[in-house]
């Protein structure tokens, strides 16, 4: 759902695109009183949208509030550590969330689709339409190559294409060779399922890993505001079932801790299980 849009400057072989959304209001990480911050996290539904991100996007939610990224991110240019440290292409704004902005992982980290010229096509070979691959698009130039991501409901698509392809162009796949190649082809053939899969259809209802993921990250929010453990629980869980049910020893500060827990881990450095990096090495 488009809200506003700001032009980014491409060189592409077909046209220009109208790429990026202005960034995340300042209250999520920028307020500037720990009231103004605390009272923004509150809200269960301001996370609802978490629900629906895939992995490489929920992975960009938790490096977005590494405190040690958003300070490499303010240095300047030639004081910064290379982005590859943080497992992306280029440095992109903590302050864009995952609806805003689709971050450049190194290699194929995020599962995107190769796509190159068709050196042998054959008559009937299906040639490259831009305007037809459905979704909505952004387009990135990260110096290489350029990288589409192209979202039809909550599944989001990912394609790295390369610079000899134009449109109207026989097209291929491209699949690395090794012991994962299987495996990197169904991943291909999923996202291209998904991709074509009627948008409606793609609200499936959420998991409980992605419930897990919703709270967790709202708990790290908490938690970064400087919100105490049981302000966390009364936040996600409502005050009620915090005054009914929490005690030194129970259940319920238990999971609050867990998902706290959960949650610096992922922003430490575990988003890159996310990005499942062991099946793209």
């Amino acid at each position: 759902m488009v809200v506003e849009f700001t032009i980014a400057r491409l060189y592409f072989p077909w046209t220009f695109f109208i790429v990026f959304r202005h960034g995340a209001p300042s209250w999520l990480f920028g307020g500037s009183t720990l009231n103004e911050r605390v009272a923004h996290w509150h809200p269960p539904a301001a996370y609802l949208f978490i629900l629906h991100l895939d992995r490489p996007a929920l992975a960009w939610e938790y490096l977005r509030r590494n405190p040690s990224y958003r300070r490499d991110w303010l240095r300047c240019h030639q004081d910064r550590p290379p982005p590859q440290c943080w497992c992306l292409r280029e440095y992109e704004d903590p302050n864009c969330d995952a609806r805003r902005l689709q971050p450049a992982w190194i290699a194929e980290a995020d599962g995107a689709i190769p796509i190159y010229p068709d050196i042998d096509p054959p008559k009937d070979a299906p040639v490259f339409r831009l305007w037809d691959i459905p979704g909505h698009k952004t387009l990135i130039d990260d110096g290489r190559h350029l990288r589409l991501a192209s979202a039809v409901g909550c599944n989001v698509a990912r394609m790295i294409i390369a610079r000899g392809l134009s449109d109207g162009m026989p097209y291929a796949y491209a699949v690395r060779a090794g012991r994962q190649a299987n495996a990197r082809w169904r991943a291909i053939e999923a996202k291209l399922a998904e991709l074509n899969a009627i948008p409606a259809a793609s609200h499936s209802r959420p998991d409980r890993a992605a419930l897990t993921h919703m709270r967790s990250l709202q708990a790290l929010d908490g938690v970064l505001a400087g919100a105490s453990q049981r302000q966390v629980a009364e936040a996600v869980f409502g005050r009620r079932a915090v005054a009914e049910r929490w005690h030194a020893d129970g259940d319920l500060r238990a999971q609050v801790r867990r998902m706290i827990h959960a949650g610096k881990t992922l922003m430490n450095g575990g988003y890159r299980h996310l990005l499942q990096l062991d099946l793209f090495d």
